[in-house]
């Protein structure tokens, strides 16, 4: 057990509002949180930069790690795959979208646990949900719990007994709680982009738009950000 007054946390943060919603969470919770954003080539740099505004409104260091996935297999990195829009809402979740970016999560989680190894931090915090998710299969609680084994087995600090966690407090929660709590936190909604096109505002057909809308509109509470609700 480690003291409290030492407890480090490394945040993944994306830029949108599952990701700040857990940045929020983490500090209300004690933790001196440690922000890592991956800019890995995605169709646009617009949630990098919502990332960095976050990371700052929350006064928090953050790590920008840059690095390319040159073999694409997603709409996100290859942009000869389009990204699905105006899919219904009963189809959303329903199989892996072609926005799914192969084992993406795999890999943001093991930079994620080399940064917290290296600066002694007790915990990894990924906003992962599997309620009102895009289908990925690297949102799943069954991939966080075989990831947590990897953490165990393959590190100095669970060797030597003091397993680095993974926490992903919103996995079980709906969008719409997932907003009622941030609201609570004070989470600044206005800053993040959710959207998979890099426009000037978000297209509000794209099923990150369509899953965002349906939580603000299921809160009873605008987007601050103008997502179509």
């Amino acid at each position: 057990m480690f003291p409290s007054s030492s407890r480090k946390a490394v945040v993944l943060l994306s830029g949108g509002l599952d990701s700040a919603t857990t940045l929020y969470l983490a500090k209300a919770g004690g933790y001196r949180c440690h922000a890592l954003i991956l800019d890995y080539g995605q169709r646009h740099r617009k949630e990098v930069l919502a990332a960095r505004r976050i990371a700052r409104a929350a006064r928090v260091p953050f790590q920008l790690l840059r690095l390319r996935f040159p073999w694409g297999g997603s709409a996100l990195t290859d942009r000869s795959i389009s990204v699905p829009v105006g899919r219904s809402l009963a189809r959303i979740g329903r199989g892996i979208p072609p926005t799914y970016v192969p084992a993406r999560n795999t890999i943001f989680l093991s930079l994620a646990l080399a940064y917290a190894e290296a600066i002694g931090a007790q915990t990894v915090f990924i906003g992962a949900n599997a309620v009102d998710f895009s289908g990925y299969p690297d949102c799943r609680p069954s991939f966080y719990r075989a990831m947590q084994k990897v953490f165990r087995a393959g590190t100095r600090a669970g060797v030597n007994g003091r397993t680095i966690r993974i926490a992903t407090p919103l996995i079980r929660m709906t969008k719409a709680q997932i907003i009622r709590l941030g609201k609570k936190l004070g989470v600044p909604y206005e800053l993040t982009w959710s959207c998979y096109q890099g426009r000037s505002g978000p297209c509000g057909r794209c099923d990150s738009c369509l899953i965002r809308a349906k939580g603000f509109r299921e809160s009873r509470s605008p987007d601050p950000a103008g997502t179509f609700c």
